[in-house]
């Protein structure tokens, strides 16, 4: 019979370490990057990784020496944002951090040893109890399940703040990129606005030129100084905001280089058709509202059971020595304590419960729903873009380059004169900044058009770009 019973015993020891094996939910730092790496495929090339050794560091470090030895593109300033911004490192400790705790939901609580020691003269008697959570050990199921999916959001989030630091990054560098181009410009217009000033004072003196035809140039000068200073900030911000989210020192920043202009238009722009169906495979917004939902359903499921009670499960064995007779007896046992719903039947935990679920199923409809929207606002904007930037390309400026050529040509055959030509100069000045910021716009809505089809949807709104001035008797 004590055999038997010692079986039982045995057995019943055996399937619940089976339970707690099988039951506890895992991650590792390796799944988590890998997870990240295909969700956004794109974005990150496969290339992110958490330096946590020194050789990683060093080979980071090379890595980004390497991109920094040439003129960085966007695709090479993904790059080194991925292998040198210590901001993505944070985003991707903490998202192992999250993951870890997420698992620790799905994880047995440890038991509890307790050891007693009595004396009453003769006797002495010694206690020793072994106590878990009875709950627990029922509930892990549930718990195992709420923990994935929890796991399963800290990827998702994850995935979701790199794609925001990459597309910052991308708009980042289209920002610099233009402001750098537009500071050349600037110097350009300012040389052109300073000749005239200074000829137009030199006309007035000999009397050739009356105050308000010589007022005009010094307008159009003292102007140009003001765009040449403002452009000029701009390049040190943006490029320092750039320099921000690469994550660079000192010396690596000395080291940036950057292109001289924007890469063309594409071709063509992407078709509406292809941008909906990659949406449809791949948005990180409905799978985390999902899982979202998901999880609160198994979670208000376990919270119906344990905001009630709770139950602990004890196993005794006290040993009681009679220093008198020069005994010894054993006894052995288990209890169980119930925690009773007197004061408290748990009402207001199952109605917190019951709202947290009924706030992530109303999150989840709210995001399919706003998913359609965002993806047809951002595509609108980049489609916008692309029309506006390519009619400044193919039809604004040769129409100024047309002009331009045709009053140099009449300023050669003594048809106008040269403060026409300085006139003819000054609209060329609006067309040129425009047909920049236009092309800026569309770049910047590629960007948020990719983070937008992959679920992470950013401003799309478009500055208003207006077309140069006609001039009129602007140099007469």
């Amino acid at each position: 019979m004590m055999r038997l019973r010692a079986t039982h015993a045995k057995l019943a020891l055996s399937a619940i370490g089976l339970a707690v094996l099988t039951g506890c939910a895992s991650v590792s730092l390796d799944q988590s990057i890998t997870r990240v790496n295909d969700e956004a495929g794109s974005f990150t090339g496969g290339q992110l990784a958490l330096a946590s050794t020194q050789d990683e560091h060093n080979q980071r470090a090379q890595a980004a020496q390497t991109l920094l030895a040439q003129p960085l593109g966007q695709k090479e300033a993904v790059q080194l944002a991925l292998v040198n911004s210590p901001s993505l490192q944070v985003l991707l400790a903490q998202g192992w951090a999250d993951s870890a705790g997420a698992a620790q939901v799905g994880r047995i609580a440890n038991p509890i040893f307790s050891f007693e020691r009595m004396t009453a003269s003769p006797e002495l008697e010694l206690a020793r109890a072994l106590s878990f959570g009875l709950m627990d050990l029922l509930t892990l199921p549930s718990r195992h399940g709420i923990a994935n999916r929890l796991i399963e959001q800290s990827h998702l989030r994850l995935s979701g703040d790199v794609v925001d630091q990459v597309t910052l990054v991308r708009q980042a560098w289209v920002r610099a990129v233009v402001a750098q181009q537009s500071l050349q410009y600037a110097k350009q217009v300012y040389a052109s606005a300073e000749a005239g000033a200074e000829l137009a004072k030199r006309m007035q003196a000999v009397g050739n030129f009356n105050r308000i035809t010589r007022a005009r140039e010094q307008a159009f000068y003292a102007d140009a100084a003001t765009r040449l200073s403002t452009a000029q900030h701009q390049v040190t911000a943006s490029r320092e905001e750039l320099v921000r989210l690469l994550g660079l020192d000192e010396g690596q920043a000395q080291t940036l280089k950057l292109p001289e202009r924007l890469p063309d238009l594409p071709k063509q722009p992407l078709d509406p058709q292809q941008v909906g169906s990659q949406a449809t495979r791949a948005r990180l917004d409905i799978r985390l509202a999902q899982s979202a939902m998901d999880a609160a359903a198994k979670a208000q499921g376990l919270n119906m059971v344990t905001s009630f009670t709770d139950i602990e499960l004890t196993g005794r064995r006290n040993t009681t020595f009679d220093n008198a007779e020069g005994t010894r007896s054993t006894a052995r046992g288990w209890e169980i304590a119930v925690r009773l719903p007197i004061f408290d039947w748990g009402g207001m935990q199952r109605s917190a419960m019951n709202a947290r679920t009924l706030v992530a199923a109303n999150q989840l409809e709210a995001t399919v729903r706003s998913a359609g929207s965002n993806l047809r606002e951002s595509y609108s904007a980049y489609r916008t873009a692309y029309d506006v930037a390519r009619h400044y390309r193919d039809e604004v400026v040769p129409l100024r380059k047309v002009i331009s050529e045709e009053n140099q040509l009449r300023y050669n055959g003594m048809l106008i004169s040269t403060f026409e030509l300085l006139a003819d100069a000054r609209d060329q000045v609006g067309a040129v900044a425009a047909a920049m910021d236009a092309q800026q716009q569309f770049w910047l809505a590629d960007a948020a058009l990719q983070a937008s089809v992959i679920g992470r949807p950013t401003s799309t709104r478009l500055s208003a770009t207006s077309s140069a001035p006609t001039g009129g008797d602007a140099g007469h």
